[in-house]
């Protein structure tokens, strides 16, 4: 049997994400994969679909009932690729217990705030230019393989090239 991949949105959920087909495409035939929404793995009201507004109710209560949500609907062993928030809700879904394979977090920026690392095996992508990415300081803290894409911002992860050459490291890793 395939080994399962959790995909975990950004901040946008299912709603602007057209860019995660690059990584289906490539991995659905190397993994069994379950997609989540974080807005609905966090139980926010879309109705005012605004950064700003999402982002208020992440901070405000939504990544730790995405967080709960996530550890009660897996119980297996998974490999997990999020972006964005989603990297920050698998990341302290590792702390509370969820087993995982492999952690790649893609633009996760929260996880500057992060103190507690997962005994987990983590990846981290950024691009040089998003201003919010963690600083030197908290990269050597952390200890964690990380790479920094050379004069990319932020939404680095919806490149379709990004998402080709992250996705072959992704699937050749499970070959090894």
């Amino acid at each position: 049997m395939k080994p399962k991949l959790l995909i975990l949105s950004d901040l946008w959920g299912e709603e602007k994400s057209d860019w995660v087909a690059y990584y289906i495409k490539q991995l659905q035939n190397t993994f069994r994969i379950q997609y989540y929404d974080c807005c609905t793995l966090g139980a926010l009201d879309t109705s005012i679909y605004t950064e700003e507004n999402l982002h208020q109710q992440f901070i405000n209560g939504g990544i730790e009932i995405a967080v709960q949500n996530l550890l009660l609907l897996e119980k297996e062993s998974v490999s997990i690729l999020a972006f964005s928030i989603g990297g920050l809700i698998a990341w302290k879904s590792a702390l509370k217990g969820l087993d995982i394979n492999i952690l790649y977090a893609i633009s996760s920026t929260r996880l500057r705030y992060e103190t507690n690392k997962p005994k987990n095996k983590v990846e981290l992508y950024f691009g040089e230019n998003d201003s919010y990415k963690p600083t030197s300081k908290w990269f050597n803290s952390m200890n964690i393989p990380t790479t920094i894409i050379p004069q990319k911002k932020h939404d680095i992860y919806t490149n379709p090239e990004f998402a080709m050459q992250l996705s072959i490291k992704i699937y050749t890793s499970v070959s090894l």
